[in-house]
């Protein structure tokens, strides 16, 4: 096997070890990490959540001894400064390699090429940029809020094949099928926060959190922890029109309420409110990267999908369709202020098409987002 044969191969596994921690590393990046000698692999691990040994540590523990004079694969640049851990760079060197591939530079201000820059000084060769463009692709959120302080932002939309959402007198239970919304689901769980608004609440008092026993088998196979993380739940509720009582109040989990004024009711101990009189959707969504919510995961109605698409703050659009017609009549997927030219409509690029049960769903970016992960070199 030739080196860039080798490389990819071995890479290709730390990649693979780095989505094991896609659902509980939130706000840190997902990351892999394999030693080996030549085409043995002698030591290989994961971050698996914030303040827990990076994945370079929980390899060069399983290594041991065995990785002096190896390769270290790490499918992001190894951190040089001192968080919750220790920085990698030391550890990597402490434990004498030879050589360290990482799949792409750390777009971390704190690290920014400094950690390649601390292994190249003590001695070891190292190599950027093998299979960088699947890197980028495990950790959108923490890249996007690294270089542009904004979240990632998903959109999930649910209809029929004539675009609609609810029939004209609300009822839209249900549209799509049990595997989709277990898809769903499992899309809510790599989320760092949940964000829907007080006509939402106020019309289906939902949970908006995960439900560890609606995931698909794949992702409780895959899940690496017996509990799911709770995503955080941001409500929109700008006029207080929600209460205490409310489900998306009273479960488990951290909920944040955005307001334009205090509100006088007692809320649960869970339930932060921040006050933003008339703050843009733009204001809002850095607030919450500037609070370490990577990846944005929205359930609304029409009116704030429409706001979103229309402001370009959506990077990923989820659309699950069922094979059913609604009529003329029935709600819309979206409320988008009409366009005199086609120039001016919001323009994707389809990612996947994938069929969930009898249901398809529609993952697409907007054109001006498509290389949101690739911008960074």
């Amino acid at each position: 096997m030739s080196n860039n044969q080798r490389d990819n191969t071995m890479m290709a596994r730390a990649l693979a070890l780095a989505a094991q921690g896609r659902f509980t590393t939130t706000p840190n990046p997902n990351v892999g990490c394999v030693i080996a000698h030549g085409d043995d692999i002698v030591g290989e691990g994961f971050h698996l959540a914030p303040g827990g040994p990076h994945a370079e540590v929980h390899a060069l523990k399983a290594a041991g001894e065995r990785a002096q004079g190896a390769t270290a694969y790490v499918t992001l640049e190894p951190c040089s400064h001192y968080g919750r851990t220790p920085p990698c760079c030391d550890a990597l060197i402490a434990a004498n390699v030879s050589r360290v591939v990482c799949a792409m530079q750390d777009p971390n201000p704190q690290v920014a090429g400094r950690g390649i820059a601390r292994l190249q000084e003590a001695g070891i060769e190292v190599v950027v940029g093998v299979m960088a463009e699947q890197a980028k692709a495990l950790n959108p959120g923490f890249i996007k809020r690294m270089l542009t302080q904004m979240p990632y932002v998903q959109l999930k939309l649910a209809g029929s094949l004539d675009g609609r959402t609810a029939l004209a007198n609300g009822q839209s239970k249900w549209i799509t099928g049990e595997p989709a919304r277990a898809d769903v689901q499992a899309f809510r769980a790599q989320a760092s926060a949940i964000l829907s608004t007080s006509a939402t609440v106020l019309a289906d008092n939902p949970s908006l959190n995960v439900r560890q026993s609606q995931l698909p088998r794949a992702t409780l196979d895959a899940y690496p922890q017996s509990t799911v993380r709770q995503p955080t739940r941001v409500v929109l509720d700008r006029d207080n029109k929600t209460s205490p009582d409310a489900t998306v109040y009273q479960i488990d989990g951290d909920v944040i309420r955005i307001v334009d004024s205090p509100s006088n009711h007692a809320w649960p101990d869970n339930v932060q409110e921040w006050v933003m009189p008339d703050a843009s959707l733009t204001a809002i969504l850095r607030a919450l990267a500037e609070h370490d919510i990577d990846k944005v995961w929205v359930e609304a109605g029409a009116r704030l999908a429409g706001q979103l698409l229309t402001e370009s703050l959506v990077d990923e659009l989820i659309v699950y369709q069922a094979p059913v017609l609604l009529g003329g009549d029935s709600r819309p997927l979206v409320a988008l202020d009409g366009m005199q030219r086609m120039d001016d409509a919001p323009r994707f690029h389809f990612n996947h098409v994938t069929r969930i049960g009898d249901d398809v769903r529609l993952t697409a970016m907007l054109s001006e987002h498509a290389v949101i992960t690739q911008e960074y070199e």
